[in-house]
């Protein structure tokens, strides 16, 4: 059985009455072509199956049409996120996504330009902790890829980015628990590369001190933004002789590797212990008890830094950082310290 022929522009002018010429100015969105003209066209096209060869356009106009998300995670559930915002941002539009994950920005930061500029993209978005790195940052102004970054936390002049308030999040979750009457609270943090671990951190210690608590070192554990780090930094902090009776943990893939951690100690959430995260991922909805935790817009942050470069590829004005708000949500993980008598 031979294959079916790939439906050529040839084919859609043909159908359409017109040009191939004419066919490519109206699917390139070109000036001066009639709406009937366009109707007959976009009309032979979908009847047609037709997509254009987007390696053959970029030949043409010398733009891969390629956005390329580079992006450090361990968290799973915070890399799909970014990943759905951008693609519903690139839908209707005649870019795509191309992913980038880089294993250590750390380690392999200084190679990161160079791997850009080999798959020919048109422009990049950065994920933390690569939004901060100013290697990369002075590298890609150097090549002339232009940028919008998801999750800044300083030089928010260098280049266009959506961005949270960490710290307002922070200290209002920990607030949270304060206010349910924890006193012993232990702190798990992430992967100290990332800056938003010492952000996290400043925002609990402001809610600490504003209700006279203190944060004391032996009870923060590193979990490294990991299910796995959270469990065993849970089992850390709950070894000790004078055990928290709550648990801050900096996303909700550690709180729910903490989660796990109380189970296997025959602790009850909340009534023995209390689990907060932070992100508000699907990890968060799924566990058992649903993890109270801040809503940090990872979708709508994405979405918004695609829509920065694209307008930074079609020629408009570069655009200010945009600060997105941020949500407590409260659910079952969390409730009043257990009073022993």
């Amino acid at each position: 059985m031979s294959e079916r022929r790939r439906t050529t522009i040839i084919d859609v002018g043909r159908r359409a009455g017109v040009s191939t010429k004419t066919v490519s100015r109206v699917l390139n969105d070109e000036p001066h072509v009639s709406a009937a003209v366009k109707a007959r066209v976009h009309e032979a096209a979908s009847a047609l199956d037709y997509h254009p060869n987007l390696f053959a356009r970029a030949l043409v106009q010398r733009r891969s049409h390629l956005i390329g998300l580079v992006y450090e995670n361990p968290s799973p559930s915070y890399v799909v996120e970014l990943q759905k915002g951008v693609i519903h941002r690139l839908r209707d539009s005649d870019y795509r996504l191309v992913v980038v994950p880089i294993l250590s920005i750390a380690e392999h930061g200084h190679e990161v330009v160079g791997l850009l500029r080999s798959a020919a993209l048109d422009a990049v978005l950065l994920a933390p902790p690569a939004s901060d790195d100013p290697r990369i940052l002075r590298d890609l102004a150097a090549a002339g890829i232009c940028c919008a970054r998801v999750a800044p936390t300083r030089d928010m002049d260098a280049s266009p980015g959506t961005y949270m308030d960490d710290v307002a999040a922070a200290r209002e979750i920990a607030g949270y628990l304060i206010g349910l009457g924890h006193r012993e609270i232990g702190v798990i943090t992430g992967d100290p590369t990332h800056r938003s671990v010492g952000l996290r951190l400043d925002g609990y210690a402001e809610a600490f001190a504003a209700a006279g608590v203190a944060m004391r070192p032996e009870r923060i554990a590193t979990g490294l933004y990991t299910r796995a780090g959270g469990h065993a930094a849970a089992h850390r902090l709950l070894d000790r002789p004078d055990p928290p009776t709550a648990l801050l943990a900096q996303n909700d893939d550690m709180a729910a590797g903490a989660l796990i951690a109380a189970r296997e100690r025959g602790l009850t959430i909340p009534d023995s212990v209390s689990i907060v995260g932070f992100d508000d991922s699907e990890v968060a909805r799924v566990a058992w008890p649903q993890v109270t935790t801040v809503r940090q817009p990872v979708f709508e942050m994405a979405a918004a830094a695609a829509d920065m470069v694209i307008a930074l590829l079609e020629g408009e004005p570069s655009v200010a950082p945009r600060l997105h708000g941020h949500r407590l949500v409260i659910r079952g993980s969390a409730g009043p310290p257990f009073i022993k008598g």
